[in-house]
């Protein structure tokens, strides 16, 4: 049987773009999360408190979650700094984001897309001397909402610099939403990441992911309730619900390993956190095989 292996990032990307929550619901998310059956949880981001002000108690939750010996947990910075609180927090996954719009990196980033690479490359050595693992996640692959389309040919060209740099893994970030079957084949045909992140601002998250495993690709981002999005991008709401992509997968006989159920509890627990109604169909519905 195939498989495909989820990284929620409900803790991190979900809730930066919402309003700071309390520490303790944090906790509450990532540890109910861990005990899904999910093996791989995005659970904080180490950045400047005045960027990103749902993240200033990064050190607080993490030291406070469950750190279940199962899964495995990572945490995303936006420079050496971050790398340096990561590090010293345990975390042996670091990712990092750079964008292929050089506007969008700018607004993100305050630098180009050039100089993200250049401290990247800095960055590396640092990382790897920790004896932890960078993954490299480009934003805006599929489109940006500032520059429009985004030539594939320049994302390859940044995975091949990111990758003679040491860089583990490499991620494509949909971070608009702008991904369809059509740019998925596009980009894929050309080069392919270990992972991939996908908005479903317009609808076409699932679909992304079934054009995606057609290419061989077996991980990806989803995050709890469908919640998410980038503060530095209009209109970047909404990553694909990790129920509904289970749902999706299992029904096709494609293992994930999570407890679909307990994965709805989470969303459900999200929902009353973030006090309003999240976007994910199973959550209002229930999976295929719950009876009225």
């Amino acid at each position: 049987m195939d498989a495909v292996s989820i990284r929620e990032v409900a803790p991190r990307d979900g809730l930066q773009n919402e309003k700071p929550i309390p520490a303790d619901d944090k906790v509450r998310l990532i540890d109910a999360l861990s005990r899904t059956g999910v093996r791989r949880i995005e659970a904080v981001s180490f950045v400047h408190p005045k960027a990103i002000p749902q993240m200033a108690d990064a050190d607080e939750v993490w030291t406070r979650a469950w750190h279940n010996p199962d899964v495995r947990y990572s945490a995303l910075i936006p420079n050496t700094r971050g790398a340096q609180r990561a590090l010293a927090a345990g975390f042996r996954e670091i990712e990092v984001v750079v964008s292929a719009s050089d506007t969008h990196n700018r607004r993100n980033l305050n630098r180009s897309t050039d100089e993200s690479l250049d401290d990247i490359a800095a960055l590396i050595p640092l990382v790897h001397e920790a004896g932890a693992t960078l993954e490299v996640i480009i934003a805006t692959s599929f489109g940006c909402p500032f520059e429009g389309d985004i030539d594939p040919a320049r994302v390859a060209s940044m995975v091949e610099r990111v990758r003679s740099d040491g860089a583990d893994r490499t991620a494509f970030g949909d971070t608009t939403g702008m991904a369809t079957p059509r740019r998925v084949k596009d980009l894929l045909s050309q080069v392919r990441p270990e992972l991939l992140h996908f908005h479903n601002t317009r609808g076409t998250g699932l679909a992304n992911v079934l054009t995606a495993l057609e290419f061989g690709v077996r991980e990806f981002d989803a995050s709890a309730g469908g919640i998410g999005g980038c503060p530095y991008a209009p209109g970047a709401s909404g990553n694909i619900a990790t129920e509904e992509l289970v749902h999706m997968l299992e029904d096709l006989g494609i293992a994930t390993g999570i407890d679909l159920e307990a994965l709805i509890g989470v969303a459900e627990m999200a929902e009353k956190m973030l006090g309003r109604t999240l976007p994910s169909g199973v959550l209002r519905a229930g999976p295929r095989t719950r009876l009225v």
